[in-house]
């Protein structure tokens, strides 16, 4: 089972920032100084950036020396679904700019469309479309923030299909254009 998502050390480090729990369990911080590893929602201090390495298994962090979190404790497993949920959520981030259906997704992780969309909701709290858009705002955001890309050049980067649903999720997620989110950032 392949879990391991395509994440630059940046959008990480955002993602740890934001303590964004859509990224739990795909993905640990390990801070150097400390030894200690956490799951990217840890609400504990924020380490340096320098001291920070991050690992996609919790076998490869443990075994390179450092320990569980007793705040976040990542090493423990809080439902028995939770390795399908982590396996859809790496499928979506790394899927997201393909056009996905709820069946694609349900035959990716080889349970029906129904008891997918359940199970997800039961476990995230939103339908797998919602998450998906999420993560496609996230990288939209980092797209507005790092890029001199165009809107609609980031819509289509994003894996977004039309730019009037880009417009509409981004306002509904961020509360602004991107147009206007891209100058508050750069302001």
């Amino acid at each position: 089972m392949n879990n391991k998502i395509n994440l630059s050390f940046e959008e990480m480090w955002e993602k740890i920032m934001a303590c964004n729990q859509t990224y739990d369990g795909l993905f640990y911080t390990a801070v150097k100084t400390t030894k200690i590893y956490c799951r990217p929602s840890c609400k504990s201090r924020k380490p340096k950036k320098i001291n920070v390495e991050f690992y996609d298994d919790i076998q490869k962090v443990e075994s390179a020396g450092y320990r569980a979190c007793k705040r976040c404790q990542p090493e423990v497993e809080l439902s028995p679904h939770t390795q399908l949920i982590k396996k859809v959520t790496a499928y979506l981030i790394n899927e997201y700019k393909q056009r996905l259906t709820l069946q694609d997704i349900a035959n990716y992780v080889g349970i029906s469309p129904f008891h997918l969309e359940r199970l997800f909701k039961q476990e995230t709290g939103e339908t797998p479309r919602a998450y998906l858009e999420k993560i496609r705002i996230d990288k939209a955001v980092y797209f507005l923030k790092n890029t001199s890309y165009t809107n609609l050049e980031v819509c289509y980067e994003a894996g977004f299909q039309s730019p009037s649903n880009f417009y509409k999720v981004f306002r509904n997620l961020k509360y602004c254009s991107p147009s206007e989110y891209r100058n508050l950032v750069r302001s």
